[in-house]
C-alpha cells in the first residue's frame, strides 16, 4: 500500500496514457452506425444505393452529392415514401456534418426503410475524401 501511495502519479499517467490508447476505439464505437464515404460510393456503385440529402434546400443548392435527392429533414415523413419509392434498397442519409442524417435514419426506419444508413462525418467527409459534388 505505501509503494502506491508514494507513486500516485505514476499510476495516474498510466491510467491516463490508457484511456487515450483506448479513446479511439470508444469514440467509433459511438459512430458504429454511420457509414464511410468510401463505404457509401460502394454501396451507390455496387448496389444502386439511393442517397438522400436532408439538408434545407439552400444548402442542398450550395453543394450536395452527386444524384442526391433533396428532403429537407423537417419534412421527410411526409415525402420520403414519394421521393423513394422501393423500400428494399439501401439508403444513405446525408446532412452537412452528419447529425441530421442519424437523426433521418431513425425516421427512415420508422418509415420501413430497413437498409437506411448516415453517412459519417456528413458532406463534410465526402468533400474530405475528395469526391465530387454537384451545385444546382
Amino acid at each position: 500500500m505505501k509503494f502506491l501511495i508514494d507513486n500516485w502519479m505514476l499510476f495516474a499517467i498510466a491510467l491516463a496514457s490508457g484511456g487515450m490508447l483506448l479513446w479511439p476505439t470508444i469514440a467509433s464505437g459511438m459512430n458504429a452506425g454511420a457509414l464511410s464515404a468510401a463505404g457509401a460510393v460502394q454501396l451507390i456503385n455496387r448496389e444502386r444505393a439511393v442517397v438522400v440529402d436532408v439538408c434545407e434546400p439552400d444548402e442542398y443548392a450550395a453543394g450536395h452529392v452527386g444524384g442526391a435527392k433533396n428532403v429537407p429533414f423537417s419534412e421527410l415523413e411526409e415525402k420520403l415514401p414519394l421521393a423513394v419509392k422501393n423500400k428494399g434498397v439501401p439508403l444513405i442519409l446525408v446532412c452537412a456534418t452528419g447529425a441530421r442524417a442519424n437523426r433521418a435514419v431513425a425516421v427512415a426506419k420508422k418509415l420501413g426503410y430497413e437498409q437506411a444508413q448516415a453517412l459519417g462525418g456528413g458532406l463534410k467527409s465526402w468533400k474530405d475524401a475528395n469526391l465530387p459534388l454537384e451545385k444546382a
